[in-house]
């Protein structure tokens, strides 16, 4: 089997670099590699075409459109039989092709996801935001596990699709807010076969701050209700919880204002939630330091999706706005 990677790239040359260098060590050499600059106001050129000795590397520069476009564009270029699509903020583990390819040639696949995690060698923040993007006391750990509600949808950091995918789909039809969960369903919706491959896993940064790291969970839970608006089936009362949750916070801080009884209970469940976190974290990551940022970035987490959804939910369902 013939992979084409297809990476969409804006305004990120060191990333580019990384994973490039990453994927050089690849035990599976069959592939190819295409970056899509969207339209970035600094060009990755020169170090992509660095790796030209090293990789079967293709560099395109394209007007700004989105990261779903992008990667349509990459489709139309790809000469595999499977298209694996990353995010250009992650560093590929060197048998990942090769788990792929093996567990394609078994299960037959038409399209499957990966799951994500922290390398050693992210910071403190990276490893804290992956612990709250993935943890079962944020997003229930259902992120990259076997047990997940519902259909299994995979995530554009860590996805692949079969040639014939692309030409039956037409791939995406969405370039933000939960385009690839959008395109999984019609991959469902199209008769394909989609599943995870477990050990196929990516190291994915996401974001080197918290407050890169709230505005990019916020624009999450505002694509939950756009996803919703193409498939109403699809909201789930589990997408709920984030709003649940920051709705209360806010209870809670009025109750704490006030003086109220109840505040008490409510500090003391906030409380036990968050030493639960803590020593989560501590087990997985052996880091007080990290466990301490875990309990910021899960906060974020829940509060920012939270926020977002609520947002566009009376924007666009409740005031019928665009």
């Amino acid at each position: 089997m013939f992979f084409s990677i297809i990476i969409p790239l804006y305004n990120r040359p060191q990333e580019i670099d990384e994973l490039l260098s990453s994927l050089c060590f690849q035990t599976y050499q069959q592939f190819e590699v295409l970056v899509i600059d969207d339209g970035s106001a600094v060009p990755a050129k020169e170090i992509v075409e660095a790796y030209a000795d090293k990789l079967d590397v293709h560099y395109h520069y394209k007007p700004n459109a989105g990261q779903g476009f992008a990667r349509n564009f990459g489709f139309e270029r790809a000469k595999g039989d499977y298209f694996v699509i990353f995010d250009s903020d992650c560093l590929i583990p060197e048998d990942y092709l090769e788990i792929v390819s093996s567990y394609l040639f078994t299960h037959q696949l038409d399209a499957y996801g990966g799951p994500d995690a922290a390398h050693e060698s992210f910071t403190a923040v990276q490893k804290a935001i992956s612990y709250g993007m993935t943890s079962v006391f944020t997003t229930g750990g259902i992120r990259g596990n076997k047990q997940h509600v519902g259909q299994f949808h995979p995530r554009s950091f860590n996805m692949g699709i079969s040639a014939e995918v692309w030409r039956k789909t037409g791939g995406f039809i969405l370039t933000r807010l939960g385009e690839d969960i959008e395109f999984s369903i019609r991959i469902h919706e199209s008769g394909f076969k989609i599943g995870l491959i477990p050990g196929a896993k990516v190291f994915h940064k996401r974001r080197t701050s918290m407050l890169q790291f709230y505005k990019q969970i916020h624009f999450f839970g505002r694509a939950r209700i756009n996803i919703y608006k193409h498939f109403p089936a699809q909201l789930k009362p589990v997408h709920f919880f984030p709003a649940l949750f920051t709705i209360g916070v806010g209870v809670l801080v009025l109750l704490n204002l006030f003086g109220a009884p109840l505040a008490h209970t409510g500090n003391v469940f906030l409380l036990v939630y968050f030493m639960l976190i803590f020593f989560h974290s501590l087990y997985l990551n052996h880091s007080f330091k990290v466990a301490s940022l875990s309990i910021v970035s899960s906060f974020i987490q829940l509060t920012a999706y939270g926020l977002g959804f609520i947002q566009d939910f009376f924007k666009r369902l409740v005031f019928k706005q665009l």
